[in-house]
């Protein structure tokens, strides 16, 4: 997946914007917190998951991974980009989102 198909697939579910955030792009649902996060210059995102998700997707291989901080621990989960096909990425973010707005 590329960076701008990751900016792509998360602004088409619905209420998405995305800000600035330190040296990423973040991307939320208008009045709620953030579900993603992108680091364009390593090709990685994180994405809040629940801990289950976060449990499943992980196993999919070695690039993803909890981040490995207290941040990790609540959910957030780093995705190697570039190494994976855009419809798993694509996946792990709509949980993020279902998380988000309650749909889940």
């Amino acid at each position: 997946m590329t960076n701008n198909q990751f900016i792509q697939a998360a602004l088409k579910l619905n209420g998405t914007i995305s800000a600035p955030h330190f040296d990423r792009t973040a991307f939320k649902v208008t009045g709620k917190r953030s579900y993603a996060t992108l680091h364009e210059p390593s090709h990685t995102c994180n994405i809040k998951l629940s801990p289950v998700d976060q449990s499943v997707f992980s196993d999919y291989g070695e690039n993803v991974y909890p981040v490995p901080n207290k941040w990790g621990d609540q959910g957030w989960t780093t995705f190697e980009l570039e190494t994976l096909p855009a419809k798993f990425v694509e996946h792990a973010l709509e949980s993020a989102y279902n998380e988000v707005v309650g749909t889940k």
